[in-house]
């Protein structure tokens, strides 16, 4: 019959947690009250409430937009649509500051439990129990809504991995594999939490600044309404709007390794807070993306640290345990919203903030690989963009006919604002120290600057390293 999805519950949550490749589920979510969820009816349901819009230049430069980049506005979605709908400038509420041919703008990271909280029956309407996760609906998403051109910049998550289920319009995803890393230069500045940058604008790579880009293998795909992404976990992506108006929903699985993924992004907070306080306050880095709502102390920092120790502990203590006696198929995952980037924007306070709500007896999905992944029409490898092939069906890998690595020139320069100015102006751009022609610091610049000795300390092989180092001496 129509309504006998291609994979059970089980099967799709085997998939999910044992691909190391991104792939795209279809024929899954056709019974999903969300798929009516575009934007004219999410506008209808909100009845005049205001959402935060991020709004960035359509024009590409070598450098990425980050967050610390765009300006921000609240508006209705009501506001939103008359806007990109060409409507009247009176009926766009404050978007009729920006015109709609030079800006995007994105309602991104929206929680939708504090979206609708005065709906949540709303909640039920997002059924991710398809896919092996029983328990976990709306309360435990996110909403994307977005203009044309609306993107996020190349990053990868620190915890768990990635379900994205594509309601309105199309979104093109460039994803790398973790071993690209270095291939993408990350980077902790801007800083925020569980979100690791790469310094490179994937639309318009700078390859005289980050040659080693050449190297990294792009997996494109354009994924339509209906289709869900599955993004594993630290792959890197890029992700922006090719229609009009796109909606998007996801929600983000814990996994056990997130435990070790915690005390590095405690270390790394602790560092990064360390150096950037100590800086002159007047020099204005506006080091701090704007999810995170101020520098934490170092007590603060080192609590938090301290708690994600223990709960590395417990987790290994609790996965010993689970190993001595028969494994339990009922043991299932808790469904609590998943602790990811953004995640003060719900209000937690980062020493607090559900270091132990992953369930640490779930790695036996991580551990038994699939013999054989089932694809086909209903499970879509997202392939190379050197193995471009025509049996993707409706999930098209695409070069948009532009070659990603033939820009060259220019640099990449930090911002210089005020560090909580989250309207910013759009010609923002001045650069932390200035860059000769070839790439090399001015004789008449300092050489060095905080956020170059930043760069080195925090990055994630470093903090990888120092992660193990110090879990091993409190082992001891």
């Amino acid at each position: 019959g129509e309504d006998v999805k291609p994979f059970t519950p089980g099967k799709a949550k085997e998939i999910v947690m044992s691909l190391q490749q991104p792939a795209v589920f279809c024929n899954m979510v056709g019974d999903w009250p969300a798929l009516h969820w575009n934007a004219k009816y999410l506008s209808a349901v909100l009845d005049g409430k205001t959402i935060q819009f991020r709004l960035g230049l359509k024009t590409v430069d070598l450098v990425p937009q980050f967050e610390t980049r765009c300006s921000y506005v609240k508006a209705t979605l009501e506001e939103f649509l008359a806007w990109s709908c060409g409507q009247p400038s009176c009926l766009s509420g404050p978007f009729s500051c920006y015109k709609y041919s030079k800006y995007w703008a994105y309602a991104d990271y929206k929680y939708i439990a504090r979206m609708f909280e005065e709906k949540p029956e709303i909640f039920q309407d997002i059924r991710w129990s398809d896919f092996g996760f029983p328990g976990r609906s709306g309360k435990e998403s996110t909403l994307w809504i977005g203009s044309e051109g609306a993107n996020t910049p190349c990053h990868l998550d620190s915890y768990g991995c990635n379900l994205v289920l594509q309601v309105q319009g199309r979104k093109r995803w460039h994803l790398f594999p973790p071993g690209d890393t270095s291939f993408l230069y990350p980077t902790r500045i801007p800083y925020e939490e569980s979100s690791i940058f790469s310094k490179v604008n994937i639309a318009n790579p700078d390859l005289k600044r980050f040659p080693e880009f050449r190297n990294a293998t792009a997996h494109v795909v354009t994924l339509s309404p209906g289709q869900v992404l599955l993004v594993p976990r630290h792959w890197w992506h890029y992700v922006e709007s090719i229609d009009p108006i796109t909606v998007s929903i996801n929600s983000w699985i814990e996994l056990d390794a997130d435990h070790k993924a915690r005390v590095e992004e405690a270390i790394t907070r602790t560092l990064v807070c360390a150096i950037k306080s100590a800086e002159n306050p007047s020099d204005g880095d506006l080091w701090l993306n704007p999810t995170e709502v101020e520098a934490t102390s170092h007590e603060i920092n080192l609590q938090y640290l301290n708690r994600a120790v223990s709960a590395y502990f417990k987790c290994q203590k609790a996965n010993v345990s689970e190993q001595a006696r028969p494994s339990s198929a009922g043991a299932e995952q808790r469904t609590s919203a998943s602790c990811k980037r953004k995640k003060r924007e719900a209000g937690c306070e980062p020493e607090g903030c559900r270091l132990l709500t992953h369930e640490c007896g779930f790695s036996t999905f991580k551990e038994e690989k699939l013999q054989k992944i089932p694809f086909g029409p209903h499970l879509i490898q997202v392939l190379p963009q050197s193995q471009e092939t025509s049996s993707m069906g409706a999930v098209a890998v695409e070069s948009d006919g532009r070659d990603l690595h033939e820009n060259e020139g220019g640099h990449f320069g930090k911002l210089h604002c005020t560090r909580k100015q989250l309207v910013m102006s759009s010609d923002c751009e001045t650069p932390a120290h200035q860059m000769d022609s070839d790439g090399s610091p001015n004789a008449s610049q300092t050489a060095l600057s905080t956020n170059d000795l930043l760069d080195c300390l925090v990055n994630p092989h470093v903090i990888s390293l120092v992660a193990r180092l110090l879990l091993e001496r409190t082992r001891v």
